[in-house]
């Protein structure tokens, strides 16, 4: 019988899923996560993997977590409301108060060797499937007379996602709240009456 874990899994995924969202997955060494993770590298091993599966955990927790605000966002009464909440929530979660800033699915992928291919392509399928989720729900506004019928979803969709991710850009360059906020007042200038 194996030893028991003597510590937190809980708390060492949550290190772990900052350091990747400070550092990008390739530039996140081992050593690092461990160190941050407070465990040893046989310890991270048994309890999750290899690096890209303590990644793939990570993003997990990162998208039932702090960019949970995305699938919030779909909920909203209004496509306009949608629009608004995804965004707002882009600005909060890229911006934390004492935590990383940017966005771990931006982030995690910046640099990627042939080896970090599968991580770059999941974060490519977990960006992608934001874009598909608020173009169904724009399509949904359509139907409902919620948007004007030639509002194009799939064109909207992709600026939302665009501004959203341009935002965690800009905030990994150093912007704060309060001018990421005018960034979205203007974007939302755009939007379908």
């Amino acid at each position: 019988m194996g030893r028991p874990r003597e510590f937190d899994t809980d708390q060492a995924l949550e290190s772990a899923m900052r350091v990747f969202w400070a550092r990008g997955y390739e530039a996140a060494s081992l050593a690092e996560l461990t160190a941050a993770m407070g465990i040893t590298k046989t310890s991270m091993y048994a309890a999750f993997g290899n690096k890209e599966e303590l990644f793939r955990k990570a993003l997990q927790r990162y998208g039932a977590g702090p960019a949970a605000y995305a699938m919030r966002a779909l909920g909203e009464p209004t496509a306009r409301a949608v629009a608004v909440a995804f965004l707002r929530g882009a600005v909060r979660t890229t911006t934390p108060p004492g935590g990383p800033t940017g966005c771990l699915t931006v982030q995690g992928a910046l640099a990627s060797s042939d080896d970090g291919r599968p991580v770059h392509d999941l974060l490519v399928d977990w960006r992608n499937d934001a874009g598909v989720r608020l173009e169904e729900r724009f399509r949904r506004a359509v139907a409902e007379g919620d948007l004007p019928p030639g509002a194009d979803p799939r064109r909207l969709a992709r600026f939302i996602m665009t501004m959203g991710f341009g935002v965690a850009v800009q905030a990994a360059n150093g912007l704060g709240p309060a001018e990421l906020d005018e960034i979205v007042d203007t974007a939302l200038l755009a939007w379908p009456s």
